[in-house]
C-alpha cells in the first residue's frame, strides 16, 4: 500500500501523488473500501481509486540510479523504426509497448519512431500521425517519470539526457 505523499506511475496517466487515503462507501449496500486520491503531476484534476483497484497498473516512480542507469544505456540500444501499413497493427504494436508500463519499453519506443522520422523525413515523406501520437504520449510519460526521478522540470530532460550521453561519449 502506498502511503500519502508517494510518487507513483498511474496507468496511462504517469506521475501522481498520492495526496491523501480515504475511507468511504462506494454505494449504500457496498462495504466501506480505502480510496487513494491521486493527484497527477503533469494534468489537471484529481483521481479517486480504491487502494485493491487491479485494473488499473501501478508503481513506484524509479529512482534517481535507475533513471541515471537508464539514460547510461542509451548508446548501447540498438532500436529499429517499426514499419508497417496496417494502421491497426502500428496501433497495437504501440499499445503493447506503452502498456508495459516500463521506462525501457518508453526509450525504445520513443527511439524507435525518432528513427522512424529521420527516415521518413530523408526520403521526403510525411510522418504518421498514428506514429507521432504514440511517440509523443510515450515521451511524455517518459519525460515526467525520468523529471521527477531526477528532480529537474520536465521541460529540461531532453537537455539533461544530451548532457549526459556527452559525458558518457568523452569518457
Amino acid at each position: 500500500m502506498y502511503q500519502t505523499g508517494d510518487l507513483i506511475l498511474y496507468g496511462g496517466t504517469g506521475v501522481c501523488r498520492v495526496a491523501e487515503i480515504i475511507t468511504r462507501k462506494a454505494g449504500r449496500t457496498e462495504p466501506e473500501r480505502q480510496y487513494y486520491v491521486l493527484e497527477p503531476l503533469y494534468q489537471k484534476g484529481t483521481i479517486t481509486t480504491p487502494v485493491d483497484n487491479d485494473k488499473v497498473f501501478t508503481r513506484p516512480v524509479i529512482s534517481r540510479d535507475e533513471a541515471m542507469e537508464l539514460i547510461d544505456q542509451i548508446p548501447s540500444i540498438d532500436v529499429k523504426a517499426y514499419h508497417n501499413q496496417n494502421l491497426q497493427q502500428l496501433e497495437n504494436h504501440y499499445r503493447s509497448q506503452l502498456g508495459d508500463h516500463d521506462c525501457m519499453s518508453l526509450l525504445r519506443l520513443t527511439m524507435s519512431a525518432y528513427r522512424k522520422k529521420a527516415e521518413r523525413e530523408q526520403k521526403k515523406l510525411k510522418f504518421g500521425a498514428v506514429d507521432r501520437r504514440y511517440m509523443e504520449r510515450a515521451e511524455d510519460l517518459l519525460y515526467g517519470e525520468l523529471a521527477v526521478a531526477l528532480g529537474i522540470e520536465r521541460d529540461n530532460v531532453q537537455q539533461f539526457i544530451a548532457r549526459r550521453l556527452e559525458v558518457l561519449a568523452a569518457q
